[in-house]
């Protein structure tokens, strides 16, 4: 599914557009819905902090409660299990006598793996129980691309024109089940639920490890717009478009705060709560009733970056991930003390360390943001980037592995930008975007 590395299941997070969900309904009399919680997301990465930090645990348990809601009205429950796929899947499996395990295929190494640890482990404990992987996550289908994947363009700009020229548009989105096909008989699973490792409340289930009884979702800052969730997903994206919020996109797109500013699709996007297609489909019916522009176009442009990052992966795959990625560039140097002044905020730099606490605080910040601080961590700290993309993984409520991987790339020279390296003059960024001081004095404080 859509929603976090390392993490398998056999529905997206969302009732609406779900390829895997539709296959599986085709193809059986039964139907059990199930999400996976990797412990590796609970221990620490190699650069000293956890891999998956308490906003996007709390985004996440919320697009979990709202789709259980979404079920239990067509009749259907979300089962939550915390372990490795290739262990509680196969268990589960044999208790409900499965023919098939449907999940979405991500194009990134660490999920290709899983999907063969989990086949290799089907062969072992449930024999002739298939797996079927489901592409589903981009707004365009890779067989409809004008050349092969293996042949894309590396610079985006001739990625788009040829997508353009090709007059290629998105397949639309899937309606939404009226109804599903039932669900096995729960009654004997929920009496084995402490040995299948079956959690019933997402909030627990995504607990830090250290937490006590206390509700998770409380702790720390969060924006109200942002929730996680199917339904909230929808409604913020008819809210946004309004004129003439999408007509302004490309002139306010680059602001540092405000809420319509930007879209802000991409919590519901990265969790899989509201599809691409969804979206394109609801854009186009935008253009339609109030006509195309600038501002609609440059959000077309946004979900095509979207796409080419996925793109990249099913071409270069395990190379995105190397420390020299797709570049000659020698080996980056690192600098803990450095890395954790970044990760503080308290670097000195103020735009930066505004940004920074911004996103321990809440879990988010903007785009133009994004690159102004990443910038800063490789070119004038010269720390690795690898680094700041796995920092970037524990924070961000809308962390997707694709676009993370393929924009610290970019920052750092080391993916498919002809211009070998993205610096983003602190100084500069500051007259630009904040020239009176007001993002940096609600991050910071004080005067500005």
């Amino acid at each position: 599914h859509d929603a976090a590395r390392g993490e398998v299941g056999v529905v997206a997070e969302r009732g609406h557009d779900d390829e895997a969900a539709a296959h599986a309904e085709r193809h059986d009399q039964r139907l059990l819905l199930v999400w996976v919680h990797d412990p590796a997301q609970d221990e620490a990465t190699a650069w000293g902090f956890r891999r998956m930090g308490q906003h996007r645990r709390r985004f996440l348990a919320e697009t979990l409660q709202d789709l259980n809601t979404s079920l239990q009205a067509l009749g259907q429950h979300l089962v939550l299990l915390r372990g490795r796929a290739q262990e509680v899947l196969p268990s589960l499996a044999r208790r409900v006598n499965a023919s098939a395990i449907y999940c979405e295929d991500i194009a990134a190494p660490e999920e290709q793996a899983q999907v063969q640890a989990l086949k290799q482990s089907l062969t072992l404990q449930a024999a002739g129980v298939k797996v079927r992987t489901v592409w589903q996550s981009s707004l365009l289908e890779p067989d409809a691309l004008p050349f092969a994947v293996a042949d894309m363009p590396q610079v985006f700009t001739s990625f788009r024109q040829r997508i353009e020229n090709a007059g290629l548009q998105p397949q639309p989105p899937l309606a939404a089940p009226q109804s599903l096909p039932q669900s096995p008989d729960l009654a004997p699973l929920q009496e084995r639920a402490q040995e299948l490792h079956w959690i019933e409340n997402p909030f627990k289930l995504l607990q830090m490890p250290e937490e006590d009884a206390g509700d998770a979702k409380q702790r720390g800052f969060k924006s109200a717009a942002l929730t996680g969730g199917e339904s909230h997903g929808l409604t913020h994206l008819k809210n946004y478009l309004t004129p003439p919020w999408p007509d302004r996109y490309k002139q306010t797109r680059n602001a540092l705060q405000g809420q319509h500013t930007s879209s802000h699709w991409s919590p519901w996007l990265a969790t899989g709560a509201v599809s691409a297609r969804t979206i394109w489909a609801a854009l186009h019916g935008y253009e339609q009733a109030h006509g195309a522009n600038d501002g609609t176009y440059w959000l077309w442009f946004e979900l095509l970056w979207r796409d080419n990052f996925r793109f990249l992966h099913l071409q270069h795959g395990r190379q995105l991930y190397a420390a020299r990625g797709l570049s000659n560039l020698p080996r980056p140097k690192h600098f803990p003390k450095d890395f954790q002044r970044w990760c503080d905020g308290n670097t000195g730099e103020p735009i930066v360390d505004a940004g920074m606490r911004e996103l321990a605080s809440t879990g988010y910040t903007s785009n133009r943001m994004r690159q102004i601080v990443a910038s800063y961590l490789v070119h004038d700290l010269a720390c690795d980037w690898r680094a700041g993309a796995a920092w970037f993984e524990s924070q961000l409520i809308d962390f997707d592995i694709y676009s993370n991987q393929g924009n610290w790339l970019y920052v750092s020279g080391r993916g498919t930008d002809p211009r070998q390296g993205r610096r983003f003059n602190p100084t500069k960024q500051t007259q630009d975007h904040d020239p009176q001081g007001r993002y940096r004095k609600v991050w910071l404080g004080g005067s500005v």
